[in-house]
Protein backbone atom coordinates (compact mmCIF):
# COMPACT_ATOMS: atom_id res chain seq x y z
CA UNK A 1 0.00 0.00 0.00
CA UNK A 2 2.80 2.35 1.06
CA UNK A 3 5.17 0.98 -1.97
CA UNK A 4 4.43 4.41 -3.82
CA UNK A 5 5.73 6.43 -1.36
CA UNK A 6 9.43 5.22 -1.02
CA UNK A 7 11.95 7.44 -2.49
CA UNK A 8 9.48 10.23 -1.19
CA UNK A 9 11.94 11.57 1.00
CA UNK A 10 15.51 10.99 1.84
CA UNK A 11 16.20 7.38 3.13
CA UNK A 12 15.72 5.94 5.87
CA UNK A 13 13.31 8.11 6.65
CA UNK A 14 11.12 7.29 3.72
CA UNK A 15 10.89 3.99 4.97
CA UNK A 16 10.32 5.31 8.71
CA UNK A 17 7.30 6.94 8.21
CA UNK A 18 5.87 3.73 6.50
CA UNK A 19 6.85 2.14 9.50
CA UNK A 20 5.28 4.62 12.01
CA UNK A 21 1.84 5.18 9.71
CA UNK A 22 1.59 1.09 10.01
CA UNK A 23 2.08 1.10 13.71
CA UNK A 24 -0.52 4.30 14.13
CA UNK A 25 -3.07 2.28 11.34
CA UNK A 26 -2.63 -0.62 14.18
CA UNK A 27 -3.13 1.20 17.39
CA UNK A 28 -5.92 3.07 15.52
CA UNK A 29 -7.30 -0.96 15.38
CA UNK A 30 -6.40 -2.19 18.89
CA UNK A 31 -3.95 -4.30 16.98
CA UNK A 32 -1.12 -4.01 19.93
CA UNK A 33 0.93 -7.42 19.10
CA UNK A 34 1.05 -5.83 15.36
CA UNK A 35 1.63 -2.41 16.50
CA UNK A 36 4.87 -3.38 18.71
CA UNK A 37 6.06 -5.60 15.92
CA UNK A 38 5.95 -2.53 13.30
CA UNK A 39 7.09 -0.33 15.61
CA UNK A 40 10.29 -2.57 16.48
CA UNK A 41 11.18 -2.48 12.64
CA UNK A 42 11.00 1.51 12.88
CA UNK A 43 13.86 1.25 15.56
CA UNK A 44 15.87 -0.85 13.74
CA UNK A 45 15.79 1.36 10.92
CA UNK A 46 16.28 4.30 13.08
CA UNK A 47 18.77 2.92 14.60
CA UNK A 48 21.28 2.56 11.58
CA UNK A 49 21.13 5.77 10.86
CA UNK A 50 21.77 6.50 14.41
CA UNK A 51 25.15 5.03 14.14
CA UNK A 52 26.24 7.04 11.59
CA UNK A 53 25.39 10.38 13.07
CA UNK A 54 26.27 12.58 16.44
CA UNK A 55 24.01 13.19 19.81
CA UNK A 56 21.87 15.46 17.99
CA UNK A 57 19.64 12.52 17.04
CA UNK A 58 19.02 11.64 21.06
CA UNK A 59 15.75 13.14 21.23
CA UNK A 60 14.26 11.42 18.55
CA UNK A 61 15.62 8.13 20.00
CA UNK A 62 14.74 8.67 23.21
CA UNK A 63 10.67 9.07 21.55
CA UNK A 64 10.72 5.83 20.15
CA UNK A 65 12.30 3.73 22.72
CA UNK A 66 9.70 5.38 24.92
CA UNK A 67 7.09 4.31 22.09
CA UNK A 68 8.64 1.06 21.88
CA UNK A 69 8.51 0.11 25.75
CA UNK A 70 4.99 1.72 25.80
CA UNK A 71 3.59 -0.53 22.87
CA UNK A 72 5.20 -3.48 24.36
CA UNK A 73 3.53 -3.03 27.98
CA UNK A 74 0.10 -2.51 25.93
CA UNK A 75 0.92 -5.95 23.78
CA UNK A 76 1.47 -7.74 26.69
CA UNK A 77 -1.37 -6.73 28.75
CA UNK A 78 -3.62 -7.01 25.70
CA UNK A 79 -2.33 -10.82 24.94
CA UNK A 80 -2.55 -11.47 28.94
CA UNK A 81 -6.13 -10.55 29.10
CA UNK A 82 -6.87 -12.86 26.22
CA UNK A 83 -5.25 -15.40 27.76
CA UNK A 84 -2.35 -15.33 25.69
CA UNK A 85 1.52 -15.44 25.55
CA UNK A 86 3.02 -12.40 25.00
CA UNK A 87 6.92 -11.55 25.30
CA UNK A 88 7.12 -8.35 23.92
CA UNK A 89 8.76 -6.53 26.99
CA UNK A 90 11.44 -8.81 26.64
CA UNK A 91 11.71 -8.20 23.29
CA UNK A 92 11.93 -4.05 23.99
CA UNK A 93 14.03 -4.99 26.36
CA UNK A 94 16.89 -6.52 24.14
CA UNK A 95 15.99 -3.97 21.34
CA UNK A 96 16.78 -0.94 24.02
CA UNK A 97 19.88 -2.69 25.03
CA UNK A 98 20.82 -2.18 21.35
CA UNK A 99 20.52 1.25 21.58
CA UNK A 100 22.52 1.54 24.67
CA UNK A 101 25.28 -0.49 23.01
CA UNK A 102 25.25 2.24 20.48
CA UNK A 103 25.45 5.16 22.70
CA UNK A 104 28.67 3.29 24.31
CA UNK A 105 30.33 2.76 21.06
CA UNK A 106 30.43 6.20 19.57
CA UNK A 107 34.01 6.97 19.97
CA UNK A 108 34.69 9.67 16.75
CA UNK A 109 32.16 12.34 17.72
CA UNK A 110 33.04 15.83 19.56
CA UNK A 111 32.88 15.30 23.43
CA UNK A 112 29.81 17.89 23.47
CA UNK A 113 27.85 15.77 20.51
CA UNK A 114 28.85 12.93 21.70
CA UNK A 115 25.79 10.18 21.25
CA UNK A 116 27.08 9.04 25.41
CA UNK A 117 24.93 12.00 26.47
CA UNK A 118 22.14 9.47 25.93
CA UNK A 119 23.79 6.23 28.09
CA UNK A 120 22.25 7.31 31.50
CA UNK A 121 18.44 7.65 29.74
CA UNK A 122 18.64 4.62 27.94
CA UNK A 123 20.09 2.75 30.92
CA UNK A 124 17.00 3.99 32.94
CA UNK A 125 14.62 2.67 29.83
CA UNK A 126 16.12 -1.06 29.81
CA UNK A 127 15.97 -1.14 33.53
CA UNK A 128 12.37 -0.40 33.57
CA UNK A 129 12.03 -3.28 31.20
CA UNK A 130 14.14 -6.04 33.23
CA UNK A 131 11.63 -5.19 36.34
CA UNK A 132 9.24 -5.12 34.25
CA UNK A 133 9.20 -9.06 33.35
CA UNK A 134 11.57 -9.52 36.43
CA UNK A 135 14.48 -10.51 34.22
CA UNK A 136 16.75 -8.17 37.08
CA UNK A 137 19.67 -10.72 37.05
CA UNK A 138 20.35 -9.06 33.38
CA UNK A 139 20.79 -5.29 34.57
CA UNK A 140 24.54 -6.52 35.91
CA UNK A 141 25.49 -6.99 32.13
CA UNK A 142 24.27 -2.92 31.72
CA UNK A 143 25.97 -2.11 35.11
CA UNK A 144 29.56 -4.36 34.40
CA UNK A 145 29.57 -2.20 30.94
CA UNK A 146 28.95 0.85 32.39
CA UNK A 147 32.03 0.79 35.32
CA UNK A 148 34.24 -1.10 32.32
CA UNK A 149 33.71 2.14 29.95
CA UNK A 150 35.84 5.11 31.67
CA UNK A 151 35.52 7.53 28.75
CA UNK A 152 31.54 7.72 30.17
CA UNK A 153 30.68 11.11 31.49
CA UNK A 154 30.75 11.72 35.08
CA UNK A 155 26.74 10.82 36.30
CA UNK A 156 26.42 14.62 37.21
CA UNK A 157 26.81 15.99 34.07
CA UNK A 158 24.03 14.47 33.01
CA UNK A 159 19.83 16.31 33.28
CA UNK A 160 18.42 15.27 36.74
CA UNK A 161 16.42 13.48 35.30
CA UNK A 162 18.92 10.85 34.11
CA UNK A 163 20.53 10.84 37.07
CA UNK A 164 17.39 10.25 39.43
CA UNK A 165 16.08 7.45 37.30
CA UNK A 166 19.74 6.11 37.13
CA UNK A 167 20.17 6.36 41.18
CA UNK A 168 16.38 4.96 41.70
CA UNK A 169 17.46 1.85 40.12
CA UNK A 170 20.74 1.26 41.30
CA UNK A 171 19.08 1.63 44.39
CA UNK A 172 16.59 -0.91 43.89
CA UNK A 173 19.11 -3.67 42.70
CA UNK A 174 20.82 -2.88 46.41
CA UNK A 175 17.72 -3.72 48.05
CA UNK A 176 16.98 -6.35 46.49
CA UNK A 177 20.51 -7.83 47.23
CA UNK A 178 20.05 -6.70 50.79
CA UNK A 179 23.13 -4.11 50.23
CA UNK A 180 21.05 -1.83 52.85
CA UNK A 181 23.59 0.99 53.02
CA UNK A 182 24.55 1.31 49.18
CA UNK A 183 20.88 1.32 48.57
CA UNK A 184 20.18 4.20 51.22
CA UNK A 185 22.71 6.00 49.60
CA UNK A 186 21.24 5.87 46.04
CA UNK A 187 17.69 6.36 47.02
CA UNK A 188 18.53 9.41 48.91
CA UNK A 189 20.03 10.79 46.29
CA UNK A 190 17.37 10.23 44.10
CA UNK A 191 14.60 11.81 46.01
CA UNK A 192 16.86 14.67 47.07
CA UNK A 193 17.36 15.03 43.65
CA UNK A 194 13.81 14.51 42.36
CA UNK A 195 11.48 17.22 40.84
CA UNK A 196 9.42 18.90 43.86
CA UNK A 197 6.56 18.81 41.80
CA UNK A 198 7.02 14.65 40.51
CA UNK A 199 4.58 13.55 43.69
CA UNK A 200 4.36 9.43 41.83
CA UNK A 201 8.57 9.06 41.52
CA UNK A 202 8.77 10.29 44.84
CA UNK A 203 6.28 8.03 46.57
CA UNK A 204 8.21 4.99 44.47
CA UNK A 205 11.63 6.22 46.05
CA UNK A 206 10.20 7.15 49.38
CA UNK A 207 8.40 3.30 49.15
CA UNK A 208 11.68 1.93 49.95
CA UNK A 209 13.85 4.36 51.55
CA UNK A 210 11.31 4.58 54.76
CA UNK A 211 12.23 1.16 55.23
CA UNK A 212 15.66 1.45 55.09
CA UNK A 213 15.62 4.21 57.18
CA UNK A 214 13.57 3.10 59.93
CA UNK A 215 16.26 -0.03 60.56
CA UNK A 216 18.67 2.49 60.77
CA UNK A 217 16.06 4.04 63.94
CA UNK A 218 15.08 7.18 61.38
CA UNK A 219 11.08 7.00 61.90
CA UNK A 220 9.42 9.35 59.25
CA UNK A 221 7.94 12.57 60.21
CA UNK A 222 4.31 12.79 60.18
CA UNK A 223 4.38 15.87 57.88
CA UNK A 224 6.53 13.71 55.03
CA UNK A 225 3.92 10.74 55.62
CA UNK A 226 0.90 13.24 55.50
CA UNK A 227 2.28 13.96 51.74
CA UNK A 228 2.01 10.97 50.72
CA UNK A 229 -1.43 9.03 52.27
CA UNK A 230 -0.42 5.49 50.36
CA UNK A 231 3.00 5.35 52.23
CA UNK A 232 1.06 6.90 55.29
CA UNK A 233 -1.39 3.97 55.54
CA UNK A 234 1.44 1.77 54.59
CA UNK A 235 4.01 2.29 57.30
CA UNK A 236 2.24 4.51 59.97
CA UNK A 237 1.00 1.14 61.96
CA UNK A 238 4.77 0.12 62.40
CA UNK A 239 6.32 3.29 63.09
CA UNK A 240 3.14 4.21 65.96
CA UNK A 241 4.19 0.81 67.00
CA UNK A 242 7.65 1.22 67.50
CA UNK A 243 7.48 4.59 69.21
CA UNK A 244 5.59 2.67 72.19
CA UNK A 245 7.39 -0.77 72.34
CA UNK A 246 3.92 -2.67 70.81
CA UNK A 247 5.19 -5.63 70.19
CA UNK A 248 1.93 -7.36 69.39
CA UNK A 249 0.71 -3.93 67.07
CA UNK A 250 3.94 -4.66 64.92
CA UNK A 251 3.18 -8.29 64.26
CA UNK A 252 -0.65 -7.83 63.80
CA UNK A 253 1.04 -4.97 61.10
CA UNK A 254 2.71 -7.49 59.59
CA UNK A 255 0.32 -10.05 59.56
CA UNK A 256 -2.37 -7.57 57.97
CA UNK A 257 -0.31 -6.16 55.34
CA UNK A 258 1.69 -8.92 54.46
CA UNK A 259 0.23 -9.68 50.92
CA UNK A 260 1.19 -5.80 50.02
CA UNK A 261 4.52 -5.91 51.89
CA UNK A 262 5.54 -9.58 50.13
CA UNK A 263 4.42 -7.61 46.47
CA UNK A 264 6.85 -4.68 47.07
CA UNK A 265 9.53 -7.00 48.55
CA UNK A 266 9.87 -4.64 51.73
CA UNK A 267 7.76 -7.52 53.94
CA UNK A 268 11.68 -9.11 55.03
CA UNK A 269 12.79 -5.20 55.54
CA UNK A 270 10.26 -4.50 57.98
CA UNK A 271 10.36 -7.98 59.83
CA UNK A 272 14.21 -7.47 60.56
CA UNK A 273 12.82 -3.79 62.09
CA UNK A 274 10.77 -5.37 64.77
CA UNK A 275 13.66 -5.90 66.69
CA UNK A 276 13.64 -1.76 67.22
CA UNK A 277 9.98 -2.37 68.42
CA UNK A 278 11.14 -5.06 71.08
CA UNK A 279 14.14 -2.43 71.76
CA UNK A 280 11.64 0.23 72.44
CA UNK A 281 9.27 -1.89 74.84
CA UNK A 282 12.88 -3.40 76.43
CA UNK A 283 13.57 0.53 77.38
CA UNK A 284 10.40 1.29 78.40
CA UNK A 285 10.95 -1.49 81.14
CA UNK A 286 14.10 0.28 82.24
CA UNK A 287 12.55 3.35 82.45
CA UNK A 288 9.83 2.10 84.41
CA UNK A 289 12.80 0.45 86.86
CA UNK A 290 13.81 4.10 87.12
CA UNK A 291 16.70 3.75 84.81
CA UNK A 292 17.96 0.63 87.31
CA UNK A 293 21.37 -0.59 86.34
CA UNK A 294 20.05 -4.24 87.51
CA UNK A 295 16.77 -6.12 85.98
CA UNK A 296 15.71 -9.12 86.31
CA UNK A 297 14.74 -11.11 83.24
CA UNK A 298 11.78 -11.88 84.70
CA UNK A 299 10.67 -8.45 84.54
CA UNK A 300 11.31 -8.14 80.25
CA UNK A 301 9.29 -11.57 80.03
CA UNK A 302 6.52 -9.70 81.70
CA UNK A 303 6.76 -6.69 79.48
CA UNK A 304 6.24 -9.23 76.61
CA UNK A 305 3.21 -10.87 78.03
CA UNK A 306 1.81 -7.49 78.74
CA UNK A 307 2.74 -6.40 75.35
CA UNK A 308 0.76 -9.59 74.04
CA UNK A 309 3.57 -11.96 73.14
CA UNK A 310 3.90 -15.44 74.75
CA UNK A 311 7.29 -16.42 75.46
CA UNK A 312 9.08 -18.31 78.04
CA UNK A 313 12.07 -17.38 80.36
CA UNK A 314 14.47 -18.85 77.95
CA UNK A 315 13.13 -16.78 75.28
CA UNK A 316 12.99 -13.69 77.18
CA UNK A 317 16.80 -14.45 77.82
CA UNK A 318 17.08 -14.60 74.46
CA UNK A 319 15.83 -11.70 73.40
CA UNK A 320 17.63 -10.01 76.02
CA UNK A 321 21.14 -11.30 74.60
CA UNK A 322 20.39 -10.50 70.99
CA UNK A 323 19.75 -6.62 71.89
CA UNK A 324 22.84 -6.57 73.89
CA UNK A 325 25.26 -8.45 71.04
CA UNK A 326 23.43 -5.99 68.31
CA UNK A 327 24.52 -2.79 70.03
CA UNK A 328 20.51 -1.99 70.75
CA UNK A 329 21.27 -2.43 75.11
CA UNK A 330 24.71 -1.99 76.63
CA UNK A 331 25.22 -4.74 79.29
CA UNK A 332 25.25 -8.60 80.02
CA UNK A 333 23.21 -11.11 81.37
CA UNK A 334 23.80 -13.27 84.73
CA UNK A 335 22.58 -16.78 83.64
CA UNK A 336 22.63 -17.79 86.98
CA UNK A 337 20.85 -15.16 89.07
CA UNK A 338 18.73 -14.52 85.81
CA UNK A 339 20.13 -10.77 85.95
CA UNK A 340 20.25 -8.29 83.80
CA UNK A 341 22.91 -5.87 84.40
CA UNK A 342 23.12 -2.92 82.37
CA UNK A 343 25.77 -0.26 82.03
CA UNK A 344 25.42 2.99 83.92
CA UNK A 345 25.80 5.16 80.78
CA UNK A 346 24.38 5.17 77.85
CA UNK A 347 21.97 1.23 78.43
CA UNK A 348 20.17 2.17 75.74
CA UNK A 349 22.27 3.66 72.69
CA UNK A 350 20.42 6.02 70.36
CA UNK A 351 19.93 3.94 67.36
CA UNK A 352 20.75 7.07 65.00
CA UNK A 353 24.23 6.98 66.61
CA UNK A 354 25.30 3.26 65.54
CA UNK A 355 27.98 3.75 63.46
CA UNK A 356 27.15 0.32 61.58
CA UNK A 357 23.49 0.56 61.77
CA UNK A 358 23.34 -2.13 58.90
CA UNK A 359 26.24 -4.51 59.59
CA UNK A 360 24.17 -6.26 62.05
CA UNK A 361 21.09 -7.17 60.89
Amino acid sequence: MFRPFEGAMQSPWDEIAIQYALTCGHIAKRRHGEAFKEHSQLVSLFLRFFTENRGWTLPALFSILRDLRDLAFDADHHAKYNGQKSECMEDAARTIAKAFGNCMTDRTSPPDQSRKWGIYYVVGLVLKCYFRVKRISLSKNILRALDANTDIPALSLYPRSHQVTYRYYLGMLSFLNEDYAKSEQELTLAFYNCHINAQNNQQRILTYLIPLRILKGHLPSTELMQRFPILNELYTPFTAAIRVGDVAGYDRALDQLERQLVDLNVWLTLEKARELCVRGLFRRVWVATEKSTRIPVSMFRSSLTVSGIEASQDEAECLVANMIYKGLMRGYISHEKQMVVLAQTNAFPRLADRQQPFSII
